[in-house]
């Protein structure tokens, strides 16, 4: 295999971004949608689907906040909330919202937190930390963090797989104390006719991930925990290989060097999960020198599996690559991209959320052969965007393991 120079190799959809917040109603009144990215995708049929992740926050709010307004204290054991101080303004305060999981049904709670609370770090705009002083002298300081977005699975529709119409109504939603902080980054496979979705579950538990079934993007079957925390990036192969079912996941160790990069599963029912083992790990001084996480769902090309994978530069640059693993046992690395395949470089990829960020959980084939594909994308973790690529492309540029 010969290493291509240039380093993006996607074709840009002339209508980028395809979906953003604007295209998305807020699942209640007291949200607003700032984030549609990171979906899923399938075709069924004539139609592609986009299975969204929609990240939702309290709107914002300037002058006096309500009196029936609520902020948390994080000294509380759980999240225990109170009245605000009389005469809080919204430009003082940042929002979150989260689920309760005590009430009947669940529910999404709004509270505040002050913007001046001593300890207070901001610097990441998805997260609030607080940092509160040790409880006696020599011990270590506790740190509490909190989402400052809530999110969702929603269905977008299209006939063309560039123009999409998304659903008024959530499609999926969080249930429980696993998910206090919501769905995030489905991915969806066929197997035997039906579509398993993995999909983040996010909470003060920790980060686990789930797994659901539909036929249809219609109405979904939920089968539970996957993988305890701290665990991500979890992408099933369509089928099974050697008579078992494999998985790409990305544990998320806090011990020693924490380094985060993709491992590989095996499993006789989908249920139970073994053989765990590195695959492709953060390469030092390259582009994906300090995270990878898998990114589509593996597909057929004549030199083996194909798996489009994200990776992370000591610069913060989210930027997708491509692995080729070994038709009968993908536990075997063959190639691998020197250079990203597609890297932010337009402006809904370096500026938003999360900037300089290009992030696919999907992608679906533009022709019978799969000589062609499109990728999803999510952009600077605010809107959707796809690129076509040619797969033979993709393969000549990888370098061999």
């Amino acid at each position: 295999m010969r290493a291509v120079p240039a380093p993006d190799l996607g074709q840009r959809l002339a209508n980028n971004p395809i979906l953003s917040s604007r295209d998305v109603a807020p699942s209640q009144a007291a949200l607003e949608v700032v984030s549609v990215f990171n979906a899923a995708a399938a075709t069924i049929g004539e139609e592609t689907i986009l299975l969204l992740r929609v990240g939702e926050r309290p709107r914002a709010m300037t002058g006096l906040l309500p009196a029936t307004a609520r902020t948390l204290d994080p000294t509380a054991p759980e999240k225990g909330l109170q009245s605000l101080p009389t005469g809080m303004l919204g430009e003082n305060a940042i929002g979150l919202a989260f689920l309760d999981p005590a009430t009947e049904p669940p529910r999404v709670v709004v509270a505040y937190v002050r913007k001046d609370l001593p300890g207070v770090d901001l610097s990441d705009p998805r997260t609030i930390r607080v940092r509160m002083p040790p409880a006696k002298p020599g011990a270590a300081e506790e740190v509490r963090d909190y989402l400052t977005q809530i999110s969702h699975l929603r269905v977008a529709r299209s006939t063309d797989g560039a123009h999409f119409e998304v659903d008024p109504q959530p499609a999926v939603c969080p249930v429980d104390s696993f998910e206090e902080y919501g769905c995030e980054d489905p991915r969806a496979t066929l197997i035997d006719g039906v579509w398993h979705i993995t999909y983040v579950s996010v909470g003060q538990l920790g980060i686990t991930t789930s797994r659901l079934t539909t036929t249809d993007f219609r109405s979904f079957q939920r089968c539970g925990i996957m993988f305890l925390p701290d665990h991500k990036d979890v992408v099933l192969f369509p089928g099974r290989v050697r008579g078992r079912y494999i998985a790409l996941t990305r544990p998320m160790p806090a011990s020693f060097n924490r380094v985060l990069g993709i491992w590989i599963a095996f499993s006789d029912d989908m249920v139970s999960w073994g053989g765990h083992r590195p695959l492709a790990l953060p390469r030092k001084g390259m582009w994906d020198g300090l995270r990878t996480g898998a990114g589509a769902v593996p597909f057929r090309v004549p030199e083996g599996w194909l798996e489009l994978y994200h990776g992370v530069g000591v610069d913060g640059q989210y930027a997708m690559g491509a692995l080729l693993l070994d038709a009968e046992d993908p536990s075997r690395v063959i190639g691998r991209s020197p250079d990203p395949i597609l890297v932010p470089k337009e402006e809904y990829e370096t500026s938003g959320f999360y900037n300089n960020t290009v992030f696919s959980c999907g992608h679906v084939p533009l022709d019978d052969r799969g000589e062609r594909i499109r990728m999803y994308y999510g952009s600077a973790d605010s809107c959707m965007a796809a690129a076509d690529f040619d797969v033979k492309e993709i393969v000549g540029s990888l370098t061999q393991c």
